[in-house]
């Protein structure tokens, strides 16, 4: 058996433990099927002044099922940031283009969320600047204590399904993709990419990267990034 897929291998046998044994807002956040095994559920944010998560693409879901054995809803199911209702999701992705603030209720809940262990990935739409300037203010309010810190090729995040370690994007060099991470306890419960996590190309209807330097390989990345956030 090669490294990876002796990796692959210990992953699938990791998250099938989770959601066998852990307590929390993980397992509270898996909705089990009548006669099956639970599903994994993940939330699509709605922020700011009805600001939804539009133009990412889902399709990781089904590959996380297919690369895992893991059973995940192929859908995002819209959830509102200060919604109690957050907490039935261990995963949400929050992205959108344009200028955001958050309310205070948003933040309060956002804090709490990701401290109840809940995770969020963060990725500007069309490498959107004004949306990246509004969720670094934004994130630097809610964990004024705490800042996003750059990942390097090293980081976990990179190797749990996937070995990535270098990137096609829309336009330039290939690279190591742009990831930042908010760290609480020991444990990555954020990550953030300026240049876009979204795979708009596998999208719904209508949705384009429009100039954009959008990452290539998003739809693996997003596969380790939920497999990280079930197992950590």
């Amino acid at each position: 058996m090669t490294h990876h897929l002796l990796r692959r291998a210990v992953m699938i046998s990791l998250i099938a433990a989770l959601l066998g044994v852990t307590s929390g807002l993980k397992t509270d956040a898996l909705s089990r099927s009548v006669g099956g095994p639970p599903v994994v559920r993940c939330a699509s944010l709605i922020y700011g002044k009805n600001k939804a998560s539009e133009c990412f693409a889902s399709q990781f879901l089904e590959q996380m099922e297919a690369d895992t054995q893991i059973r995940t809803d192929p859908v995002f199911r819209p959830v509102r940031l200060e919604s109690a209702g957050l907490f039935d999701y261990p995963f949400a992705i929050m992205t959108g283009e344009g200028e955001f603030t958050l309310t205070e209720a948003q933040r309060q809940q956002m804090r709490t969320y990701l401290e109840a262990g809940g995770f969020i990935v963060a990725s500007a739409g069309c490498s959107s600047e004004s949306w990246n300037e509004s969720f670094e203010r934004e994130i630097a309010r809610v964990f004024a204590a705490k800042a996003l810190e750059r990942l390097d090729g090293g980081h976990e995040v990179f190797h749990t399904v996937y070995d990535i370690t270098s990137s096609k994007y829309k336009s330039g060099d290939n690279k190591l993709p742009h990831l930042e991470g908010l760290t609480l306890d020991d444990r990555i419960v954020l990550i953030y990419s300026p240049d876009g996590l979204n795979d708009t190309g596998n999208a719904e209807e209508d949705c384009c990267c429009c100039g954009g330097n959008e990452i290539r390989s998003a739809k693996q990345l997003n596969v380790n990034l939920l497999a990280y956030a079930l197992t950590h």
